[in-house]
């Protein structure tokens, strides 16, 4: 964020994007959207006047700006503190029909995913670029220079300290790296629920308020969600899941995820504050 007179520029360091994971830059625009609605909750929360200007130019998305009247919005900033993601164990159950109609999204069974993420994790971990970007974000170890900075700790992956360094070992050595996408098959092997978001690429940023917003509505309701950006990272995966959903265009396909009620509260993991 670049702080002006009036305004606010919402914009992003090149240097914490992911440029190989995330090539086109969806997860990106989805995140500062999300952000942006963030803003935009906490402000009114506090009874500031502030409003969001689209304005995408370089390395940037729009603007936060003083308005007339404060945000409409029902949530507060103690729905943005509970909210967050959790990717240990769920409890098996459904998400009520007339919930994932009031959200939105698309539906589908945790079974009937979980052939598609075991081959975007193949893809994924076989991708030396991929590997190495993904080595860098992770922090498996306590002893990790930056394990109280930032990334996405072990312990918010919810993994035993055998199989962190099993993933540490199987992502610095090619031959290995098939064993990290067997190790993740049972991850949807339970009676659960995963939901996907689908728009139009050109309004990723708005997807993303839209995002957050159905993240604090999940999050009121008990529910907490996984991200499984893999699957749509993937071309082929991404197909095959817009034909079972019947979507006319996989690329409008810009987020997935399981949902459901933890059987544990997720660990944090550390971000940067400047």
């Amino acid at each position: 964020m670049h702080y002006g007179q009036d305004e606010v520029e919402v914009a992003w360091d090149p240097a914490r994007a992911l440029p190989v994971s995330d090539p086109t830059g969806r997860d990106l625009r989805l995140g500062l959207g999300a952000f942006v609605e963030t803003c935009l909750i906490v402000c009114a929360s506090a009874g500031f006047s502030i409003g969001f200007r689209p304005d995408p130019g370089p390395r940037r998305v729009g603007f936060l700006h003083r308005t007339a009247e404060p945000y409409e919005t029902a949530f507060t900033v103690e729905d943005v503190r509970q909210r967050g993601s959790n990717r240990g164990a769920y409890e098996p159950g459904r998400l009520p029909e007339e919930l994932v109609e009031r959200l939105g999204v698309h539906r589908v069974g945790c079974a009937d995913v979980a052939d598609l993420l075991y081959v975007a994790d193949l893809h994924q971990f076989g991708d030396d670029a991929v590997s190495g970007e993904l080595r860098e974000w992770l922090r498996l170890s306590p002893r990790h220079p930056r394990y109280l900075q930032d990334g996405l700790t072990d312990r918010a992956l919810a993994l035993s300290r055998a199989k962190a360094i099993g993933l540490a070992v199987a992502l610095s050595w090619r031959p290995l790296r098939k064993l990290a996408a067997v190790g993740g098959k049972g991850l949807l092997d339970y009676d659960g629920d995963v939901f996907v978001l689908a728009g139009s690429v050109e309004d990723q940023v708005e997807h993303g308020r839209a995002l957050m917003r159905l993240w604090l509505t999940l999050a009121g309701l008990g529910y907490t969600t996984h991200p499984l950006s893999q699957v749509i990272d993937c071309a082929d995966t991404r197909r095959i899941l817009a034909v079972r959903l019947g979507v006319d265009d996989p690329e409008t396909l810009l987020h997935i995820a399981r949902v459901g009620r933890p059987k544990a509260p997720a660990a944090p993991s550390a971000r940067l504050r400047t």
